[in-house]
């Protein structure tokens, strides 16, 4: 049934699927399931070029006996109230997403939980124990997230690091993705003076810079409205009142 488990005959046939090149969304069609089903469990058992059907199999037997009352690995109760394995999957579902956008497995799964959390964030410990992992597979993660401005890290009262996610995050990220671009619109504007103005080569590279160009500023403009837009509070404060906001300099008000 479609809102069933995926058997072994039908991890079997997405393998087939997969290595015949179709995408996910046919794969889904031939076994009459969802596509977001089919994406959800390449993505969680190594993606695309390493599933392995058995071994998915034999893990999500794995993770159904740990859901099961009485279990070894039975999630803890939650002090907030929440359902435990609601949130768990909600985790491993926000973190096929993340997967989805370039992200290697155990880093997805750490942004997720960072961003699951009403604090924001999480020490390694805390994260290794959430997550069920070791500190190596912590450290790996948090140094690439770091380094895509995905989290900053602070010391805690305890002088212990603190991995945290919040709204400022977004901004660097976008702005350090302009850079990036920048980046791309040097070399390739550098291979137009190499390759010769006027030859097909230098002129697709040409194009690249200018859409690189254009793609980057926009970034930028966008980030920075944003940022103005969502993030700032109101000079009044909360709750102070509905007066409309100032209108832009130059535009008179309505009215």
């Amino acid at each position: 049934m479609p809102g069933g488990r995926l058997t072994q005959q039908e991890r079997q046939q997405i393998a087939l699927g997969l290595g015949d090149g179709l995408a996910y969304a046919e794969i889904a069609r031939r076994l009459d399931r969802p596509t977001s089903t089919v994406t959800r469990e390449v993505m969680r058992n190594g993606g695309p070029t390493a599933y392995r059907p058995d071994l998915a199999h034999r893990a999500t037997e794995g993770r159904a006996r740990r859901r099961r009352p009485g279990g070894d690995s039975q999630p803890a109760a939650r002090g907030d109230g929440r359902d435990a394995a609601a949130v768990r999957d909600y985790e491993e579902a926000f973190a096929t997403v993340f997967m989805q956008g370039g992200l290697p497995r155990m880093t997805a799964r750490v942004l997720a939980a960072l961003y699951a959390t009403d604090a924001g964030s999480l020490s390694a410990g805390e994260l290794g124990e959430r997550l069920q992992v070791s500190a190596g597979s912590i450290s790996k993660a948090v140094a690439f997230l770091e380094s895509q401005s995905l989290i900053r890290r602070e010391r805690d009262d305890r002088r212990r690091e603190r991995y945290i996610v919040d709204d400022e995050l977004w901004y660097q990220s976008m702005i350090a993705s302009a850079k990036a671009n920048e980046q791309m619109v040097e070399i390739a504007r550098q291979g137009v003076a190499v390759l010769g103005a006027g030859t097909p080569a230098a002129a697709r590279l040409e194009n690249v810079a200018r859409f690189m160009d254009f793609v980057g500023e926009e970034i930028v403009r966008a980030a920075e409205q944003a940022r103005e837009i969502l993030l700032s509070k109101p000079a009044g404060g909360e709750g102070e009142g509905s007066e409309d906001p100032p209108a832009p300099e130059g535009v008179e008000g309505r009215g």
